[in-house]
């Protein structure tokens, strides 16, 4: 097939207009998830970038499937995927973060039969991880 200038032309602004809405989506992402951030981190007082390090620390994703953890693929607890936008914690708690974080922290002292134990996770820690798991 032999190309004109016209297909050329063509072909050219096909391929800039690709480049742009790709950079326009990747910037949409990244400026919703900075923004899910800032909400979490209002909403708990911790830093979502601290939790994975603290996760695979205290075990969450051994238990837990957990977005964005590698090898967060656990199935013993149930998927922490929309956390935020539940309306219970562990089907005990309302879904505050309050609530999250004192269920991270001592989880049988919601539920004293419950299967999460305590991990020795400390409250800043645990605030930390609600972070992350209300950005997600």
């Amino acid at each position: 097939m032999r190309f004109t200038h016209s297909r050329w032309a063509s072909l050219a602004v096909a391929t800039a207009s690709l480049l742009v809405a790709a950079a326009v989506v990747t910037g949409f992402a990244r400026s919703e998830r900075q923004q899910n951030e800032a909400i979490a981190r209002a909403m708990s007082g911790g830093d979502p970038a601290r939790a994975p390090d603290l996760i695979r620390r205290y075990g969450c994703a051994g238990c837990h499937t957990i977005s964005g953890i590698p090898g967060g693929d656990g199935k013993v607890g149930g998927s922490l995927d929309g956390l935020r936008g539940r309306v219970y914690v562990a089907g005990v708690a309302s879904n505050t973060p309050d609530n999250l974080v004192q269920w991270i922290v001592k989880p049988q002292a919601f539920s004293p039969r419950s299967a999460m134990p305590a991990t020795g996770i400390t409250e800043a820690e645990a605030r930390d991880v609600a972070a992350y798991l209300y950005a997600q």
